[in-house]
C-alpha cells in the first residue's frame, strides 16, 4: 500500500468506525422515539440532534484539513494543551458515570466507553440525542 492510500485510509477509517457505532446505537435504541420528545422540554431533542449533526460535519471537515495527531503533537508541549486534554477526558469519564446513573447498567457503559474515549463529545452528543426524553424525565421528575 503506497503512502497516499495509507493516508486516505487513516482519514476514512475512524469515520467508518464511528458510523458503524452510530448505526448500531440507533438500531438498538428502542426506548423512546428517535427524533422527537414529548412534554415542555421537547424542543431539546431536535436541538441535540442538530448539535450532533453540526459537530459531526465540522469534525469531518477538520479531519480532512489537518491530521489530528500532527496537530496534537505540535500543541502538546504547551501546559494549557495538556490541561484542556485532561479536562476533556475528565468530562467524558464523568459522562460515563452519568450514563450509568441513567441506564443502571455497566454493560451499556462499556458499549459507550470506547466511542466516548475516541470521539469524546461526538459520542456524548449522540447519547443525549438518543436518550433525551429519558434523561429529562430522570432529572426533572
Amino acid at each position: 500500500m503506497n503512502t497516499n492510500n495509507r493516508r486516505r485510509l487513516l482519514k476514512v477509517l475512524p469515520w467508518a468506525l464511528f458510523s458503524s457505532f452510530v448505526l448500531v446505537a440507533i438500531l438498538s435504541h428502542d426506548s423512546e422515539p428517535l427524533f422527537f420528545a414529548e412534554g415542555p422540554l421537547a424542543v431539546g431533542k431536535p436541538v441535540f440532534w442538530l448539535l450532533f449533526i453540526g459537530f459531526l460535519a465540522y469534525s469531518i471537515y477538520c479531519s480532512q484539513k489537518e491530521n489530528i495527531f500532527r496537530t496534537l503533537n505540535s500543541i502538546w508541549p504547551f501546559h494549557w494543551a495538556r490541561q484542556i486534554g485532561l479536562d476533556l477526558y475528565l468530562g467524558v469519564v464523568i459522562f460515563c458515570f452519568f450514563i450509568y446513573l441513567v441506564e443502571g447498567s455497566l454493560l451499556i457503559v462499556v458499549f459507550w466507553l470506547f466511542p466516548i474515549l475516541l470521539f469524546a463529545n461526538l459520542a456524548t452528543l449522540l447519547y443525549v440525542a438518543l436518550n433525551y426524553q429519558t434523561i429529562v424525565t430522570f432529572f426533572v421528575t
